[in-house]
């Protein structure tokens, strides 16, 4: 099972617990197990952004790496490609990374509110490494979306199972037409995570990249677009009472939360888009 969110929910309360992952029933985690997934380059950790439980596993993901000496850098779909914290000491101030992520009241705050995903920012800068932009910048989206050479980064199933998750994610209110060009925004940001991520490689250390659950499964995501044979783990973080089966072909591993709060995304969507 895979939750692909219609709408990003703005408010977010903080939790600590997680999780079993792939047990009969939802258990109790004090930590994000990494048991098996380490070591590793590239480590892929997808959430559904309005599971607070979701951002408090990151986080210990990320201490947990930093803990061992291990963590390379922290790529993030919340910010553009191009900006990052490569220039900041550790001991830079919040606003100082704020700043260098054009994570500003105006810019990005609206969509991702700093007060959750801060402190997993914070901490990676603490620890000595850099924080970098995974996600296509706004002014590149046109271009993508006019760029039919996307369609054929992914095999035909493949595509078409993204455009059908376009569709969904949309509570079907886009037009036909529109389901072709919004694809290929998809496919571009997560081509430009994975440039990204490729880049801060470094050996003997871990690159953590956080994202929503569909950028990061491996059949349709991310992966996708890493060079031929790229190691590299992928966790998905689910909000439900129970873990299915794991399909390799798509995660290595699941992270069972508690259900969140029933909310009418299509609902709003059809308010947004006076429908």
């Amino acid at each position: 099972m895979i939750c692909r969110p219609a709408v990003i929910v703005r408010r977010f309360t903080v939790a600590l617990m997680a999780l079993t992952i792939g047990a009969c029933s939802a258990m109790p985690l004090a930590a994000a197990d990494l048991q098996g997934l380490l070591p590793t380059p590239l480590l892929l950790v997808g959430e559904q952004h309005e599971a607070p439980e979701h951002q408090a596993l990151q986080r210990d993901t990320l201490h947990q790496l930093a803990a061992r000496g291990e963590l390379g850098a922290l790529v993030l779909e919340m910010v553009e490609q191009g900006r990052d914290t490569r220039h900041l000491p550790p001991d830079a101030t919040e606003a100082q990374v704020r700043e260098a992520l054009d994570w500003t009241a105006e810019r990005n705050t609206g969509a991702w509110p700093w007060a959750v995903y801060g402190p997993t920012i914070l901490s990676a800068v603490r620890a000595g490494a850099p924080v970098l932009g995974g996600n296509l910048p706004r002014a590149g989206m046109r271009t993508a979306m006019a760029d039919a050479s996307l369609d054929g980064t992914l095999p035909a199933p493949a595509l078409q199972r993204q455009r059908e998750a376009i569709r969904d994610g949309h509570c079907q209110l886009l037009p036909d037409t529109q389901i072709a060009p919004m694809t290929r925004i998809q496919i571009a940001r997560d081509r430009a995570m994975a440039q990204t991520a490729v880049g801060a490689l470094q050996p003997g250390r871990t690159v953590l990249l956080i994202a929503g659950n569909g950028h990061v499964q491996r059949d349709l995501g991310v992966p996708r677009h890493l060079p031929a044979g790229q190691p590299h783990r992928v966790v998905m973080a689910l909000a439900g009472d129970v873990a299915g089966p794991v399909d390799p072909a798509v995660a290595d591993r699941q992270w069972v939360t508690p259900p969140t709060p029933a909310k009418d995304h299509c609902a709003e969507m059809r308010q947004q888009m006076g429908r």
